[in-house]
């Protein structure tokens, strides 16, 4: 099933805060500031309807309406090149939506022998991006990509060109975009790109792109959970597009539903089956007996307070919610965001039912891959992979966008073309004409 949000659920203080990634002191300030009252429990809990997060969530019916199933198709074949590929999450999704992998990067081997395994006629070129050089590739590409990990990198003053980002990856992001010239450039981040450094990060990347002769839009968080991807995943999105290449691109509208775990691991939601059995990882004994106490949907603070103080040892003095220690998801909401493994202490993620981490075929189907999506390596090798990908389902969303402005982007220039034939005839036949009156 999907959670609507038009249907005016209640969320509570610590589902809210996890639904707009801020903390629950965030909104104890809101509350006091006016800027999001919450609605009183009869026990006097802060709760929040569903309507009143709407704003806050990137939702509004009245000015993002469009038809999530309305028919198109790519007009031509659109080429992508993608770098840092992983095992596919984003080029699955873009081959999905009409658009042509012409090559990926990756450097990682497994991730390499995953992708040769499910598309053998992907180009895959398995080594470090910084000894690939794509000028090759000059003005036949359409869409370069690249999930480049967030990392710092100095620059003088207001200049912040190419050459500052050096020895980072988004500085080899920069210069395949540079080296192949493509209409339309997209960078893919975490979340906390946009505060990192200050912002002065994210600032100074967008400062390269549009020197490098690219109109970079506003970038936007894309919550994944509103893609039909049931899992609380934020993905910072970063569009540049060709300059004097007259492309519009709008950032996919989101759902105002919210997909559940229920959603991806039974028959029904996303799914036609239930989720295939496959191995995963274990807990310890003592782990499985504490993890036994937590209902589904609980955590840490669902146990007793001496098996608290003995899991959490100093963390159980600390401050802060931590509300990834000892969870267990419920069916009836999203996964937290995965990571590399599934049974990390800060960050665990238990089967609602079943005492153990997430198997690696739930964890692939929470990413929203296909259940025919083979993984190449060992158990640690794939959550890896998982763990590291973009969401299937909201690489499609985004890749479904990205089709559109290129199509609208061939038309227009197709008629153009046509227009400048049309008056080149009309010329000619004036001249001819001209000519024979002369005669």
């Amino acid at each position: 099933m999907l959670v609507n949000l038009g249907m005016n659920k209640i969320y509570s203080l610590a589902e809210t805060a996890e639904l707009l990634s801020v903390s629950k002191q965030t909104l104890r300030r809101w509350d006091e500031a006016g800027k999001l009252k919450p609605i009183r429990s009869p026990s006097n809990y802060r709760t929040y309807s569903s309507e009143s997060l709407a704003p806050y969530l990137g939702i509004n019916d009245n000015s993002c309406i469009r038809e999530a199933k309305e028919d198109y198709y790519a007009l031509k074949k659109y080429s992508v090149l993608e770098l840092f590929a992983g095992a596919g999450g984003l080029a699955l999704g873009l081959e999905k939506s009409g658009l042509s992998c012409r090559l990926l990067n990756e450097i990682d081997r497994w991730a390499c022998k995953t992708l040769r395994k499910n598309r053998p006629n992907w180009n895959v070129i398995e080594g470090d991006v910084s000894k690939e050089s794509f000028t090759h590739l000059k003005g036949q590409i359409d869409i370069v990509t690249g999930g480049f990990p967030c990392q710092s990198f100095s620059y003088a003053g207001k200049k912040r060109g190419l050459d500052d980002a050096r020895g980072t990856l988004f500085y080899e992001f920069a210069r395949t975009v540079k080296e192949v010239e493509p209409l339309i450039c997209v960078g893919e981040n975490v979340r906390g790109l946009v505060s990192h450094d200050k912002g002065q990060t994210l600032e100074s990347m967008i400062h390269i792109l549009e020197d490098l002769g690219y109109d970079v839009l506003p970038p936007q968080v894309l919550k994944a959970v509103f893609y039909n991807v049931p899992q609380k995943r934020e993905r910072l999105i970063i569009i540049g597009l060709k300059k004097g290449a007259g492309i519009d691109f709008t950032y996919p509208c989101p759902s105002s539903k919210m997909s559940i775990l229920s959603d991806a691991l039974k028959a029904g939601g996303l799914y036609d089956t239930d989720v295939p059995a496959s191995e995963g990882q274990i807990y310890p004994k003592r782990k499985k007996e504490i993890m036994d106490m937590i209902p589904p949907g609980g955590y840490w603070r669902d146990l007793p307070i001496d098996v608290q103080k003995e899991y959490m040892l100093k963390s159980f003095y600390l401050g802060g919610g931590k509300t990834g220690m000892a969870r267990r998801i419920s069916w009836d909401e999203p996964s937290l965001t995965l990571t590399t493994s599934p049974a990390q202490k800060q960050t665990e993620r238990c089967h609602p039912d079943e005492t153990r981490p997430f198997q690696v075929r739930e964890y692939a189907r929470i990413q929203t891959f296909p259940d025919d999506w083979e993984f190449e390596g060992s158990t640690n090798q794939i959550y890896k992979q998982i763990g590291n990908a973009v969401p299937v389902n909201l690489a499609y969303a985004l890749g479904k966008e990205l089709v559109k402005a290129l199509n609208a982007y061939t038309v227009k220039n197709e008629l153009k073309n046509k227009y400048q034939e049309i008056e080149v005839k009309r010329g000619k036949t004036m001249m001819q004409t001209e000519l024979f009156e002369a005669i």
